[in-house]
C-alpha cells in the first residue's frame, strides 16, 4: 500500500501482523489494543477506531466482518476520504468517516464549530483538515492547509 510508507514504525509493525481474511477481531485488538469506537455496521460486521490525532497524523478503521474475521483495514486520513465529506452531511457521519478530531474549535458568535484533524500530504507535508458545522450539527464547508503546529511550519515565515 502506498500509505504504508508514511505510517510510523510501530503501526507499520501492527499492520504488517494483519491479514485481510485470515486475521481475527482477537489479532486486530492485540496489534492495536482497545478501539477509540466500535462502529456496528450492516449485515453484522463492526468497524474498529483506531486514532492517532493529536500527535500522530493518521485514523485507523478495521472493519471485522460477522465472521470475526478482519475484512478492510484503513488509514482515512487522505485527500480521497475529505473528498467525500460534503456541505449538509451530519457531523454524527462525518466522525465514522474520520475518526476523532485532533482538536474541537466553538465559534460561539458564528454559530460553528470547527473540527480539526492533522494528516500527511504525500510525500511528508504536515497538514489540517477542517469542517466547520454550523447550529443544526451539519457539515457548512471544509478547508486544509498547512499545519500551524508542526515544528517544520513554526518559525519565521510560512
Amino acid at each position: 500500500m502506498a500509505w504504508s510508507a508514511l505510517l510510523g514504525g510501530c503501526d507499520r509493525d501492527r499492520i504488517a501482523k494483519l491479514q485481510e481474511g485470515v486475521s481475527t477481531e482477537a489479532d486486530v485488538r492485540a496489534a492495536f489494543g482497545q478501539p477509540e469506537n466500535v462502529w456496528d455496521e450492516p449485515g453484522g460486521a463492526r468497524t474498529f477506531e483506531y486514532n492517532r490525532n493529536p500527535e500522530g497524523r493518521q485514523n485507523y478503521m478495521v472493519t471485522v466482518g460477522a465472521d470475526g474475521r478482519m475484512t478492510a483495514l484503513r488509514q482515512v486520513l487522505t485527500p480521497a476520504t475529505f473528498d467525500r465529506i460534503e456541505p449538509g452531511m451530519p457531523m454524527e457521519r462525518v466522525r465514522r468517516m474520520l475518526g476523532k478530531p485532533a482538536k474541537k474549535t466553538p465559534y460561539a458568535l458564528q454559530a460553528q464549530e470547527a473540527w480539526d484533524w492533522r494528516w500527511l500530504q504525500p510525500p511528508n507535508v504536515p497538514m489540517v483538515f477542517t469542517v466547520w458545522f454550523d447550529r443544526d450539527l451539519h457539515v457548512a464547508r471544509t478547508s486544509t492547509g498547512p499545519d500551524p503546529d508542526a515544528p517544520e511550519n513554526k518559525g519565521g515565515g510560512g
